[in-house]
Parts: C-alpha cells; structure tokens; sequence
C-alpha cells in the first residue's frame, strides 16, 4: 500500500505541476515572447540559464511517467493481465500513450529548441545591439516551431489528464 500511495501522491503532484507548466508555456508565455520579439529572449534566456526550467521541466515529466508506469504495473500486479483488457485499463493505456507522446514531443522538439532560442537570445544580447536580419527571422523561425510544439503538447497532456480522470468510471 506505501508504495502504490507513494506512486499515486508523485504522479498527481507532478503531472499537475508538468500539465499546469505546459498550459502556461503555450498559452502565456511562448505568445508574451513571442509578441515582445528579442527582448522576450532575454526571458528564455533567464528561465533556462537562472531558473532551470528546462531541467524542472523534465523532472517532473519524468516522474510523472515512471511514477504512472509503476501504478498501472500496480494496477495489472493486484488485478491480473486481464485487467489490460477492461474499460478503465484501456482507458489508463490511452492515457500513457498520450503523456508518452507529450514527452517525446517535449524531448525531441520544444526542449532543442527552446535552448537555440536561448542561446540565439544571449548572442543577441551579448553583441548589446539589434539583431541582424537573419537573427531576427531565426529567432522568429524558433518561436513559431516552440508556439506549435508547445501547442501539440498541451492537447497531448490534457489528453492524458481526461483519460486518467474518468478511467476508472468507463464501463
């Protein structure tokens, strides 16, 4: 019983914390950067570089998914293989995958490229003057790509937030 209460406690507290993180980023943030050009990039550059976002981030990802893998094995453990095939088990599948995809996403696109945002921000603003011109459009090629991913990953968390809400309650 700890060690399924323990699972539960890190996969509500952290998926609310990665899910509340992810919301914020697409719908908040990454457009208040976005719209303040490369001024917002000194803020990427704060939030990786002074905050640690990009390593909070993952952290809460990653206990998010182990700490769900551990409850359905917990789950397939207490109810047998079977229990896999069952509204509430395919529903929790459903769920995993999402969040699975939501961390392959943040893996392979939104965390590369926030860090060449930052970087490209800190050259920027180390040179101390306007950027270039091709700065400026690699800068605004990079918003866009972490605006979209962002965008991708959020439906995908909120995805998963549905289906481990009612798993249990689907027949």
């Amino acid at each position: 019983m700890f060690l399924f209460l323990l699972a539960r406690v890190l996969h509500v507290v952290c998926g609310v914390a990665w899910a509340g993180s992810l919301l914020f980023i697409a719908f908040m943030l990454a457009p208040a950067i976005r719209a303040t050009g490369p001024a917002g990039g000194a803020v990427m550059q704060q939030l990786f570089r002074h905050q640690k976002m990009q390593p909070i981030l993952i952290s809460l990802m990653a206990l998010t998914v182990l700490s769900g893998l551990a409850l359905f094995r917990l789950d397939m453990v207490a109810s047998g293989p079977a229990w896999v095939q069952t509204g509430p088990g395919k529903t929790f599948s459903a769920g995993a995958l999402f969040a699975i995809l939501t961390a392959i996403v943040g893996l392979s696109i939104n965390a590369p490229t926030a860090a060449k945002i930052g970087s490209l921000s800190g050259a920027i603003q180390a040179a101390g003057k306007q950027p270039m011109p091709e700065q400026a459009a690699e800068l605004g090629r990079l918003q866009t790509r972490l605006a979209r991913a962002s965008v991708v990953s959020t439906v995908l968390v909120l995805l998963a937030i549905v289906c481990m809400g009612i798993a249990r309650y689907v027949p």
